[in-house]
């Protein structure tokens, strides 16, 4: 069920950005840690209260193209690309001199990671506060990104006001692609296919290279991690917990089944709810079923990887 806040809360909300206070908001992706990204105090708060890498830069929210344009620049292609907005798709464009955005928001880059998302909540929130928010997935750092409200009052043991708008329908963050001249390179796969971005472009999205510098959130080789050990493309062993892909499924540990019918979109959208679930039954491991690398298991599998990866 959808929850709609009413106006009184979106402004109290507001309030609460504008003084340079945390506030907690739904967008399509994950649920997002807003802060005004003009105030560094703000984007302080942020870094502070996830625990955040300072060279991990955020992504900043606008409510409309507008609004936007006011701080970075967009090209010809940019403004292409800026049609598919609203929606689960970040864009890393060279800021204005002068716009007003804390360099610890963008990590000191001459760059910024931007979008315009696609929850009305979302939105309303920006237009009350009248200012872009820095919202980054609203967790601990390197923690699973949470997609209800109720996982974000666990993350930070209530902590952290939250306005709740109800369940994320995407369930994994946005693709993020950078502009370089009249090229498009992905940096990070999101809940916008890559296939989906060319169709619409009539180009190609290239692929960023392995280990480039970090340039963009979501970078990271060890992020979105649960409290248990991951094994990916594999079945499971008497002890673990597994994460299943579709149907046939037959193992009489912890289960949950990212989509019984093999949906890549139902599968996305509740990759981190069921992580945090299995999480919940204290496994020491999680077997992950293979997903396919077409659509949207790109971006499943890059977190499943990142999940996986070393700690730090």
């Amino acid at each position: 069920m959808t929850i709609s806040p009413d106006q009184q809360e979106i402004e109290d909300a507001a309030a609460l950005l504008r003084a340079g206070k945390l506030c907690a908001f739904p967008t399509e992706t994950v649920y997002g840690l807003g802060a005004d990204a003009t105030n560094a105090d703000a984007v302080l708060s942020i870094y502070e209260t996830k625990g955040r890498p300072r060279f991990n830069p955020l992504i900043i929210h606008f409510a409309d193209l507008e609004m936007a344009q006011t701080y970075a620049e967009f090209s010809p292609l940019a403004l292409r690309l800026a049609a598919l907005w609203p929606g689960p798709l970040s864009i890393v464009l060279p800021q204005k001199p002068g716009n007003g955005l804390a360099d610890v928001a963008t990590a000191g880059l001459t760059t910024v990671a931007i979008r315009i998302p696609d929850h009305p909540l979302a939105r309303a929130l920006l237009r009350a506060t009248g200012r872009p928010l820095a919202a980054p997935s609203a967790n601990p750092s390197g923690k699973l990104s949470p997609t209800t409200a109720a996982q974000v009052r666990r993350g930070f043991a209530g902590a952290v006001p939250v306005l709740d708008g109800g369940p994320c329908k995407a369930g994994v963050e946005s693709t993020i692609i950078a502009i370089d001249g009249d090229r498009l390179v992905q940096l990070r796969a999101g809940a916008m296919p890559r296939e989906d971005i060319e169709a619409a472009m009539g180009m190609k999205v290239e692929l960023a290279e392995k280990g480039a510098k970090i340039s963009a959130p979501g970078m990271l080789l060890s992020h979105y991690a649960p409290e248990a050990r991951i094994r990916l493309n594999t079945t499971p062993q008497q002890g673990e917990a597994y994460l299943a892909f579709g149907p046939g499924v037959n193992f009489d540990g912890p289960t949950k089944n990212l989509s019984l019918t093999g949906d890549l979109r139902e599968a996305a959208r509740n990759l981190f709810s069921m992580l945090h679930e299995i999480d919940a039954t204290g496994a020491s491991t999680i077997a992950v079923a293979p997903i396919p690398e077409t659509g949207l298991g790109e971006a499943i599998n890059d977190r499943l990887a990142r999940a996986a990866a070393p700690r730090p």
